[in-house]
């Protein structure tokens, strides 16, 4: 009986595609199996099993799938679950799921090259042009053809297809299509003792003919002692390259012996991580206020599955997150650690390796494809890893018995995934799949989202509380530093205050350290003409561009693009060109001339775009050999050194102002979060808010780390508008290339919308940044009760862009969905 196959593709297509299974794979296929297919004329792509049955599809014929790519699926069907799950929730597809999901090492699809047609003679080359010459000859060159990227490179050619199209038409050139293969596993060469290890006589012997070789008898010894040869159970092989460098013996020496037949060479895949130091000590005694926080999230878990730990900054939550993962490896299970900076990570995984040495993986962006998917792999073969530390996309691994999910931060606006689909919230996402797996879930935050905290008090979680920071230490002491009437005295020069300059001096002269906090990175987020007002912007986005003084650059932190900064205005050609506002490179420049003598490090995106760069920074602050860090929202989570005395808050007004009812929450969040690496251990510490808003509620609840009184003002507000956790939201977003059939395309939708929904629809309106990467967009905002039956309105959205997109006119308008905004 024919068999037949449901393939999830990487594709933003919201269905499976059904492929024959031809007789030879039968036995190779399962659930969760990667293949290869081919897709429309000459592609081929990586897919993944859903389902295998045998009922055809009606109205086409199906195409057979190429190849199995591994021995055992690389997918459990719980992670297939999943997948659908955040698809529909999320309002895309699958194969957008796909795509986030599976390290890009375990992703293929094909390749287009450009070769000379197999033999081809001179006289096909006679009339040609100039260009065509110069392809072909470049062709003739490189042998066994080459991408149309390489082409296009090579023969300095932008649009490589139009310059081609007439040699193809000719034959002289043909296109294949070739299946790139990712993933390598990495290998390495270890040595082998061409005797038994129970042949003492041939050892002997051996020994004996070395006598008067020191160097090649050097190297035997060495590796006798590092196989563990001469110790039943001990042994292991050894890399060519660990021999070398404990004996200290040239290569060549090493390589005669494998001349005469001594050492045999053999290559053997090995791990890209690297080892975690073995676990050397036992989880931290907790004191009696952990203990009591302990045993109240073992009752939660009991009772509700998810527990909510309010604890505030340095009150010891991860000594507690430790314990718990300990215990839920006594039980077998799996844990998952989910943090939402890359940042964390480095700190976090010394300190989890402590205890729970090779048993922990680390995963995030900064790792290599290959990298990722050796972490893949060893979970899916239930390999040493039972311990995941890692940022949001972690929860994509194939776990198998996943026990514990922690979501430290969970407030953090970074688990949301904003572009591309699928839009997700990795707390709500970490927290359905532990329920797929019948595992605990623990949120933990000393600023907990409105959202999660409402779900705590109402019942929903349960809610544990940890009060006092560890040891007693007191909280930082808030000082608010009135810029607006500092400025007007004119006894503010430059962005750091008399008072922040002062408090900061004295850490710095007692050896104390100091983080400066400024949520914009580059020199000056705007550049402006002082004659005639002209400001640079990106030609591709509706955005101003950023100053970046060390570069030279004006970018856009939307696209990418960058131009350098002009020496006159290009409108008037005046030379008064200036920056307005202040970013982090403007006030590591002003530190470095009040606080001359201090070294001084500087934590965001220009600075941490490699994994070595971001741990380079944090160790150099955490040994101090930097005293003065200054950094965006990446300085504000979790990080904990012990000798910053003194934080300062600059340009709080910008976080309070931005126009969004998440506002003021996520101010009350980030300043108490970057106020809370002050005084960590031992004195007190201080941090000192520049605002020229020194009454604004925000700021005073933050003076008071009063977080219960933030959240109270919070909720009646949003009880009253109608916004989280009392309504659902969704926003439309519509993104086209011609700006007024935009315009028309979202007006319409938006009537449709409200015909269905009524007065829930609101908009379309100009988002802030109306254009990204020459695309003009339009949103409409639905608001729906807590009550609604969120999967009915999933499924009339995606029947209503359906019935949309098959208009002539819009066509070319892409309509997605972003659930639960942040």
């Amino acid at each position: 009986m024919p068999r037949f196959a449901d393939i999830i593709l990487p594709l933003p297509m919201n269905r499976y595609f059904t492929y024959a299974v031809p007789d030879r794979l039968c036995n190779m296929l399962g659930t969760g199996s990667r293949v290869i297919v081919p897709f429309g004329a000459k592609k081929y792509y990586t897919g993944i099993v859903c389902r295998v049955h045998d009922t055809p599809p009606s109205g086409y014929e199906t195409k057979d799938i190429e190849e199995v790519l591994d021995p055992d699926p690389i997918l459990r069907p719980i992670q297939i679950r999943f997948w659908e799950w955040m698809a529909g929730y999320c309002l895309c597809s699958v194969g957008d799921v796909f795509k986030a999901a599976v390290p890009s090492g375990l992703k293929l699809e094909s390749e287009t090259r450009v070769s000379i047609t197999p033999g081809m003679g001179e006289e096909a080359f006679d009339g040609m042009s100039e260009r065509e010459r110069q392809i072909a000859d470049f062709l003739k060159s490189s042998g066994n053809g080459v991408t149309l990227a390489a082409l296009a490179k090579g023969c300095g050619v932008k649009s490589i297809m139009p310059a081609i199209r007439p040699l193809l038409e000719k034959s002289v050139i043909s296109l294949t299509e070739e299946v790139k293969r990712k993933y390598r596993p990495k290998t390495e060469t270890y040595l082998k003792l061409c005797i038994g290890r129970r042949d003492d006589t041939a050892l002997r012997e051996l020994f004996s003919s070395l006598s008067g070789a020191k160097k090649q008898m050097s190297l035997l010894v060495g590796y006798l002692e590092l196989s563990g040869f001469a110790r039943p159970g001990a042994e292991k092989d050894v890399a060519r390259r660990t021999l070398l460098e404990k004996t200290g013996v040239s290569p060549a020496v090493l390589n005669a012996m494998i001349d005469k037949g001594i050492f045999a060479p053999f290559r053997k895949e090995v791990s890209r991580l690297g080892d975690l130091p073995s676990s050397t000590e036992e989880a931290h005694a907790l004191n009696p206020i952990q203990t009591k926080a302990l045993e109240e999230i073992r009752r939660g878990f009991a009772d509700k599955g998810v527990v909510l730990l309010h604890g505030v900054t340095s009150s010891g939550k991860t000594e507690i997150y430790i314990h718990l993962i300990e215990e839920t490896l006594r039980k077998g299970k799996q844990a998952l650690f989910l943090v939402p900076e890359i940042a964390l990570t480095a700190q976090l995984a010394n300190r989890l390796a402590r205890v729970f040495g090779n048993r922990l993986g680390v995963y995030h962006s900064k790792f290599s494809d290959n990298e990722r998917v050796e972490i893949w792999n060893s979970l899916l073969r239930d390999g040493e890893i039972r311990v995941v530390l890692g940022v949001r996309s972690s929860i994509f691994l194939p776990f198998k018995e996943l026990g514990l999910v922690i979501v430290d931060e969970e407030h953090d606006g970074s688990y949301k995934q904003q572009e591309p689909a699928p839009r997700y919230n990795a707390r709500n996402a970490a927290i359905m799949l532990a329920t797929m797996f019948k595992a605990k879930t623990l949120l933990g935050s000393a600023t907990p989202s409105v959202e999660s905290y409402y779900n705590a008090s109402t019942g929903k979680y349960a809610l544990v509380a940890l009060k006092s920071r560890y040891a007693g230490i007191s909280l930082p002491k808030i000082e608010i530093a009135d810029t607006g009437t500092l400025r007007r005295k004119k006894m503010m020069d430059g962005e750091i205050s008399p008072r922040l300059a002062e408090e900061a001096k004295r850490a710095l002269d007692a050896g104390g350290q100091v983080i400066l906090f400024r949520n914009r990175r580059g020199f000056a987020p705007v550049v402006e003409c002082r004659d005639c007002a002209w400001v640079p912007k990106c030609r591709d986005c509706d955005v101003s561009l950023t100053y970046h003084k060390r570069t030279g650059q004006l970018t856009c932190h939307y696209c990418g693009y960058s131009e350098p900064m002009p020496a006159r205005c290009p409108a008037c050609g005046s030379i008064h060109l200036e920056g307005i506002g202040a970013g982090t490179e403007h006030i590591e420049e002003e530190a470095a001339v009040k606080f001359p003598g201090y070294a001084i490090s500087r934590m965001d995106l220009d600075t941490t775009r490699s994994r070595k760069a971001y741990m380079e920074i944090i160790e150099d602050f955490e040994k101090r050999r930097s005293q003065i860090l200054i950094g965006t929202q990446m300085v504000t989570k979790g990080l904990d050194f012990g000798g910053v005395r003194v934080v300062g808050i600059l340009g709080a007004d910008t976080m309070l102002n931005f126009p969004d009812f998440r506002a003021d929450e996520r101010s009350f969040q980030l300043m108490e979060q970057v106020a809370g690496r002050a005084g960590r251990q031992g004195a007190q510490g201080t941090v000192v808010i520049q605002t020229a808003r020194p009454s604004h509620p925000i700021i005073e609840q933050v003076a008071r780390h009063d977080y219960e009184a933030m959240y109270a003002m919070q909720v009646a507000e949003r009880r009253a508008y109608g916004y989280p956790p009392f309504s659902r939201l969704i926003d439309v977003y519509l993104k086209g290339g011609d700006e007024a059939v935009t315009d028309r395309a979202a007006r319409l939708y938006a009537a449709r919308l409200r015909g269905i929904f009524g007065t829930r629809v609101l908009g379309p309106d100009v988002p802030a940044v109306s254009r990204i990467q020459t695309m003009f967009i339009r949103k409409i905002l639905i608001k729906t009760e807590t009550t609604a039956a969120i999967s009915g309105v999933k499924e009339i959205l995606r029947r209503e862009q359906e019935t949309f997109s098959a208009t002539k006119e819009f066509r070319g308008i892409s309509i997605y969905y972003d659930v639960d905004p942040m």
